[in-house]
């Protein structure tokens, strides 16, 4: 176990940005719900469960008038929230205050701009116990854009 932690390790510290704003994001040329569909195919095939789909999207829109929004801010977005037993409990033996982290989140949006990409992403985690949860949500985020 420790091998395949260590080589999970070693292999995000290669393909990982370095940890700058905080947001691990991707820009992909396709449709919103083909996206969407990616991120769901990609958690789950990581054997996880989607807890929750929140539409923030659609939230913004419903409320906009009542808040007193001046402007459209995406065609559409949500976030998926998940957990990992195992990497969890591995996070949160390491430090019992990571879980303040879980559930963790991707997200999909598509800002209201004409012609903008559709984002995938996720926040990244500064803390060093959390780098396998980085690393798995990288992973989902690869996949959800096709990488």
């Amino acid at each position: 176990m420790k091998n395949k932690v260590f080589a999970a390790l070693a292999a995000m510290a290669l393909a990982t940005p370095a940890l700058g704003d905080g947001f691990y994001t991707v820009d992909v040329d396709a449709e919103f719900e083909d996206v969407v569909f990616n991120v769901e195919m990609a958690i789950t095939n990581q054997g996880l469960v989607i807890d929750d789909i929140s539409y923030v999207g659609q939230m913004l829109e419903r409320t906009k008038e009542d808040v007193g929004g001046g402007k459209d801010l995406f065609t559409d977005a949500r976030i998926f929230s998940f957990c990992s037993a195992s990497l969890s409990r591995e996070v949160m033996e390491a430090k019992l205050r990571n879980i303040q982290f879980c559930p963790y989140n991707v997200y999909v949006y598509q800002s209201a701009e004409d012609g903008a990409p559709v984002v995938v992403g996720y926040r990244e985690f500064n803390e060093p116990t959390m780098r396998s949860i980085n690393y798995l949500l990288q992973q989902i985020v690869a996949e959800a854009a096709g990488n």
